[in-house]
């Protein structure tokens, strides 16, 4: 048996305004909660509220993405907070059209195809742009950052379909 096991892990960049409003919710919780000690039970409602919602948002920004190429699959899970871990989606290398570089020349044959984006990527463009998009027949673009091990990983079965540019 010759299974080719990759793994990686891929945090995603949070949006500022996210953690902006985690702030102003902590914020706003530890005042209610000092103003509402003094007798005031409806401060300590909203104290309990906001500090409810400023948990909620924490464990929102702090988001990792973990590939998994094993059997010609590759399984991507959503770990939240590093704690919680949820299986996103599975896709099976046999249905894949393209893997590229996103701005590669390879994927210009996909750019007027109405494809829905589904990005598990770092979350932003670097200088030079690691990110990959995987094409995929159930008309379906599927945005990663993976090593240079997970590309090697699926070139080795699909040589024709990935492209390093």
């Amino acid at each position: 048996m010759n299974d080719t096991y990759v793994e990686c892990m891929v945090k995603r960049d949070t949006n500022p305004l996210l953690k902006i409003l985690y702030m102003i919710c902590m914020g706003l919780a530890v005042i209610c909660l000092v103003l509402g000690v003094s007798g005031a039970w409806l401060l300590l409602a909203v104290a309990a509220i906001s500090g409810i919602l400023a948990f909620f948002l924490y464990s929102v920004t702090d988001v990792e993405y973990e590939y998994l190429y094993l059997d010609r699959e590759v399984t991507i899970d959503k770990v939240m907070h590093k704690s919680r871990r949820k299986k996103v989606c599975v896709y099976s290398m046999e249905k894949m059209l393209a893997f590229a570089p996103v701005h590669s020349y390879h994927l210009d044959d996909y750019k007027n195809m109405k494809l829905k984006v589904s990005d598990y990527s770092i979350g932003r463009e670097e200088q030079p742009d690691r990110r990959y998009a995987m094409i995929m027949e159930g008309q379906e673009r599927v945005i990663l950052s993976p090593t240079p091990e997970f590309v090697n990983a699926i070139k080795t079965i699909a040589p024709r379909k990935v492209f390093t540019d």
